[in-house]
């Protein structure tokens, strides 16, 4: 549908829109959005809040990728400021596509630029210079597949405390493509053995455009 938002949208997304970091908004006027959509304006407060886990479930194309990642940035920000950063992986985003991973990376490198922080890719195409700087310097945000965080494991296991020291989140995107699998199964290992690595829980915030029935993503 192309009709107008409602009052009651449009005041929701402007004060969605108002509680993220000036640098955020800043990159949101840039785009030249007239307002946040619904789906992003509903998303912003629950993620800042930082209380609970969240699923995001939308039509595809409906913004579902800015609507996690506008709060997460925004929080990165307003925390850079409150205090120096640290070095460390912020933001774990799992896709299961290599292709999903290039494209996301492709939007994402704006949007985390505008906050300071770099946007790296870990799959079997990625090679040279962007693979070294998870070992060299690990931090902003890191796109993976399962099969690469499970190597990364393998190759690099002592040093997995320091490279997520700092992580924040764990972004799974088409999460619905991992239920009831064993890729789901084999992600769901590496999350925990990932909290116990670091010896915390880690906030997760999963998109799917598929889910009828919320209580079979609950685990």
């Amino acid at each position: 549908m192309n009709s107008a938002p409602s009052g009651s949208e449009a005041t929701q997304a402007r004060g969605a829109f108002e509680a993220l970091h000036p640098k955020v908004q800043e990159w949101v006027w840039k785009q030249g959005w007239t307002q946040l959509r619904a789906v992003q304006a509903s998303a912003v407060q629950p993620i800042l809040d930082g209380a609970v886990d969240i699923i995001i479930s939308a039509a595809t194309a409906s913004g579902k990728t800015e609507a996690a990642w506008l709060p997460i940035c925004s929080a990165l920000a307003t925390q850079a400021q409150k205090e120096p950063p640290q070095p460390g992986v912020k933001v774990l985003y799992v896709s299961p596509l290599k292709a999903l991973i290039n494209d996301q990376h492709s939007r994402l490198l704006d949007l985390c630029e505008a906050i300071d922080i770099p946007v790296n890719r870990r799959h079997g195409d990625v090679a040279g210079k962007e693979r070294d700087s998870l070992r060299t310097a690990p931090d902003g945000a890191l796109l993976i597949t399962p099969e690469s965080l499970e190597a990364l494991f393998v190759l690099q296991g002592t040093r997995i405390p320091a490279i997520f020291a700092s992580l924040q989140y764990v972004v799974i995107d088409e999460m619905h493509s991992f239920i009831g699998t064993e890729r789901g199964a084999q992600l769901q290992s590496l999350l925990h053995r990932l909290e116990l690595a670091i010896r915390r829980p880690v906030r997760r915030i999963g998109l799917s455009a598929t889910f009828a029935d919320f209580s079979v993503a609950q685990e």
